[in-house]
């Protein structure tokens, strides 16, 4: 068994900064990077691209709505057609910047709340995969498993892998809490337990106290996250000191 690292980077917006992206891009084997949506613009995805070539790191596009205000976290009403264009959109900005550093996007995984709202309407989980096809057939599809994304990538035959997350804690349904709930975002220590949970038995914590099931063969940790950086170094020592191999899933 083999595990992929992930993170959200290239998140800040002209002089603002959010994260260590060159200090992450050491421990993770994929970057989702931001594409001008919510988060990120040109310098930016130029400069990430290029220190993740540099590193050996997987370049993935993180599409999001347009919504720089609210960070790609508010849940914007969108057609099919307008996830559809704005997905091709975004990935054809970074793979321009992936490309002038050596390299290309080689999957791509939502944000904030488009990820959700992709996970549970078909529809735009549709829309998702058209553009991801039309722009690449080979691209694959980064995403919770058991939902309508996941069964939009498989019915067009798009490569999909499954995503659990470290620093977060899950619904009894197997859905990410939301950020407001107490309990919701997990600490160091915390993340580090997450992670080899998911690892090692597919499980993660639920904010009540329990577990619920989660299938994953990539495990994201936060750019934004509170000293993200040492939890995604601890997360990979115990990945590394469990016997499991990290690399990328592309």
């Amino acid at each position: 068994m083999t595990l992929d690292l992930n993170s959200d980077l290239g998140e800040g917006f002209g002089a603002y900064r959010m994260g260590d992206d060159a200090a992450m891009l050491d421990v993770v084997t994929s970057a989702n990077i931001a594409c001008g949506f919510h988060a990120g613009d040109p310098a930016i995805m130029r400069r990430t691209c290029a220190l993740a070539v540099e590193r050996g790191v997987r370049i993935g596009a993180h599409i999001g709505h347009r919504d720089l205000a609210g960070f790609g976290r508010r849940a914007i009403p969108v057609t099919p057609d307008e996830v559809r264009d704005e997905t091709l959109y975004q990935i054809g900005s970074l793979d321009a910047f992936a490309r002038a550093a050596g390299d290309r996007v080689r999957y791509v995984k939502p944000h904030g709340a488009l990820y959700h709202q992709a996970a549970a309407d078909r529809a735009l989980a549709d829309a998702v995969v058209t553009a991801l096809r039309e722009f690449d057939s080979a691209l694959a599809l980064l995403g919770p498993a058991a939902t309508e994304l996941e069964q939009a990538a498989r019915a067009a035959g798009t490569p999909f892998v499954g995503e659990g997350f470290a620093d977060r804690a899950y619904t009894p349904e197997g859905l990410l809490a939301p950020r407001g709930t107490p309990g919701a975002v997990l600490h160091e220590d915390e993340a580090v337990t997450q992670a080899l949970s998911i690892a090692n038995h597919g499980k993660a914590v639920t904010v009540g106290g329990g577990t619920v099931a989660v299938s994953a063969t990539s495990i994201c940790v936060h750019g934004d996250t509170p000293a993200a950086v040492v939890m995604a170094r601890r997360i990979r020592a115990a990945l590394d000191d469990s016997g499991i191999p990290v690399r990328a899933f592309t």
